[in-house]
């Protein structure tokens, strides 16, 4: 079903998972859930439409952990090293994979569950600047000003620029 599939942990991390285009949209979401590189999920489905509505061919799902777990709130509270290291490095290489990749902040609410989270969120800032990358969100920041996750989204809604500056500093810890 997929083309594109990294993970590691007996599957147990989940680092890629896609379907190649000459233009993909990379996704970048908060933790993975049950989709796998045979069967979809309801946030992957609607990256896949959401992704297609807006012109792109492929697309890219990451996520700032890489951790399986259909509930966020059951991560361990420490991070595992070896774990955020390698997902950053990973969604890095898809990102230089593109000519003029464009990244959907997709994270939603819970980013604050964790402090890793938004660690990772500042340090793909920092590492992704330099590769001409084009932030998106999808539709209009919540309340609070996070960049909504895929699961809540309207498909009436467009993608517009994401502004990561602002975003770190607004959520610094």
């Amino acid at each position: 079903m997929y083309d594109i599939y990294s993970s590691a942990q007996n599957d147990l991390w989940r680092f890629t998972l896609g379907k190649s285009g000459k233009r993909n949209l990379i996704t970048i979401g908060l933790n993975p859930s049950t989709a796998t590189k045979e069967k979809s999920d309801t946030t992957i489905a609607k990256v896949e439409k959401a992704a297609r509505q807006a012109g792109f061919d492929g697309f890219v799902m990451l996520n700032l952990y890489p951790v399986r777990s259909s509930d966020f709130n059951a991560l361990p509270l420490d991070v595992n090293a070896e774990a955020f290291e390698r997902n950053l490095a990973e969604i890095e290489a898809v990102v230089v994979s593109q000519s003029k990749p464009v990244v959907w902040a997709a994270w939603g609410e819970s980013i604050l569950a964790r402090k890793f989270f938004v660690a990772a969120s500042k340090e793909l800032f920092v590492r992704l600047e330099k590769h001409g990358t084009s932030w998106q969100q999808f539709g209009l920041l919540t309340q609070s000003g996070h960049p909504r996750h895929p699961s809540r989204l309207h498909y009436a809604w467009k993608f517009s620029p994401f502004d990561t500056k602002h975003y770190a500093k607004k959520f610094s810890t």
